[in-house]
């Protein structure tokens, strides 16, 4: 039996790819945020993969700031903050916004109102796009 070493890949495969997450289910009660929240920023930490989120529907409440949950428990608002600060783009659907009340002064930090438009932007950006 002869063992093949197998050749390293050229540098040009280590770069990142362009990722868009859509989510669309709330902050709480199914877990499909918080693990698309998990995976991205897991994908962040790599510092190769380039991320943007867009919450739509019910998942535009995820960015709302100042979520009360108990001591031990996840905070999908600060989560995101934490796609922010290592430099992911955060879009919330405005339209979804509005039906659900949530005004732009109280979306975390980072976080900022968007549109379908910018959707089909990033979507036509993407390498790889990934609904929750």
């Amino acid at each position: 039996m002869t063992c093949i070493k197998p050749t390293p890949l050229p540098l040009a495969f280590n770069v990142g790819m362009k990722l868009l997450f859509i989510l669309n289910d709330p902050p709480y009660g199914t877990e499909r945020s918080y693990n698309a929240l998990r995976l991205a920023i897991a994908l962040l930490k790599t510092q190769r993969e380039e991320v943007r989120m867009f919450l739509m529907g019910d998942a535009a409440a995820c960015a709302k700031a100042g979520h009360k949950v108990p001591q031990g428990y996840y905070n999908i608002a600060d989560m995101l903050g934490m796609v922010v600060r290592r430099g992911g783009t955060v879009g919330v659907c405005g339209t979804c916004m509005d039906a659900r009340g949530i005004t732009d002064p109280e979306l975390v930090e980072g976080a900022r109102r968007s549109t379908m438009s910018e959707l089909t932007e990033w979507h036509e950006w993407a390498d790889k796009v990934t609904a929750f």
